[in-house]
């Protein structure tokens, strides 16, 4: 896939479960010069909002484990909540353009892993 736009033109969507660290990396994109925005399909019923309502260019999964939700924040919700978000995200997960998992990487591994991916495609 080669996207032939600006970084600033292009619309990237970040969707993962609650503490995967979208809002860490939305951030680090955007003080790169990149638009991003955080899509908050896991807590949606509607398989496709993240298409709805905004259709991204670029669509970013980050995945997290239960165990290391409970780690990075005192969640108070049980691994049957932690599924049911990862179950609202199934269909955003199926169309993303890249997937990390960031249980085990710092903010700025994960971030360093989007923009070689973004740089890669357009």
């Amino acid at each position: 896939m080669t996207i032939n736009m600006s970084r600033n033109d292009l619309k990237i969507g970040v969707v993962g479960p609650c503490t995967a660290g979208k809002t860490t990396l939305i951030n680090g994109l955007l003080i790169n010069g990149y638009n991003a925005k955080q899509i908050a399909q896991e807590h949606s019923y509607v398989q496709d909002m993240w298409e709805r309502l905004t259709h991204p260019d670029i669509l970013i999964y980050l995945a997290v484990s239960y165990s290391y939700t409970m780690k990075r924040r005192n969640l108070n919700w049980s691994i049957s909540e932690y599924n049911t978000q990862v179950d609202r995200l199934r269909h955003a997960r199926e169309h993303a353009d890249i997937h990390i998992s960031t249980d085990s990487l710092s903010p700025q591994d994960v971030l360093d892993q989007v923009i070689n991916f973004l740089e890669s495609v357009y």
